[in-house]
């Protein structure tokens, strides 16, 4: 869990400052964030594309187009997905800060802590359940109900592998210490 936006003057927070045998992870992790970042802008353009097109066939050509809606949903979900554990890398998720003056700094750090500790749990917990998902909609071949059908191991996919890089990249910013957003630990 994120806790606000950036503050003017201070640079965004990039990849944890991992030392030993986690120090390969932290840097891949990094790669793949910023891969997926790229691919993620692709994404958008494309569905933006996708549903512009869509539009211009139906009202101007009266040509009725049955896989557009769900190839720009399976985009955005993968976009969304797959940009999770970048924005976190950032610290760019955003946070109720009410608690944040009010809290000695110490308890504020312990508080901000348990809270990463938490969201890793969680999305450790929805990786877990969407590599599941991914599985069965592979081995039973599930696909959409729409007369176009795609198949679901693709959105599956993407939630999988994103909340996967998400609590990687969460459960390395435990274990590095990485500071929080104000530069403080």
């Amino acid at each position: 869990m994120s806790h606000g936006f950036e503050l003017p003057g201070h640079a965004p927070l990039a990849t944890p400052q991992v030392t030993g045998v986690l120090r390969p992870l932290a840097k891949a992790v990094e790669v793949l964030n910023k891969a997926a970042l790229g691919l993620s802008m692709i994404a958008i353009l494309v569905a933006c594309g996708i549903l512009t097109s869509s539009v211009v066939l139906r009202y101007f050509l009266h040509i009725a187009t049955d896989w557009q809606d769900e190839a720009a949903v399976f985009l955005l979900v993968g976009a969304t997905f797959s940009c999770g554990a970048w924005v976190q890398s950032q610290r760019g998720h955003i946070g109720i800060e009410a608690l944040d003056g009010i809290l000695p700094a110490a308890v504020n750090r312990f508080r901000k802590l348990m809270c990463d500790v938490a969201s890793c749990l969680y999305c450790s917990f929805f990786a877990w359940k969407s590599w599941t998902l991914f599985h069965e909609a592979w081995v039973d071949g599930m696909t959409t109900s729409s007369s176009w059908a795609p198949p679901l191991w693709i959105p599956y996919s993407f939630m999988a592998v994103g909340m996967t890089l998400l609590a990687l990249q969460i459960f390395l910013q435990v274990v590095s210490g990485q500071p929080t957003k104000e530069g403080k630990q």
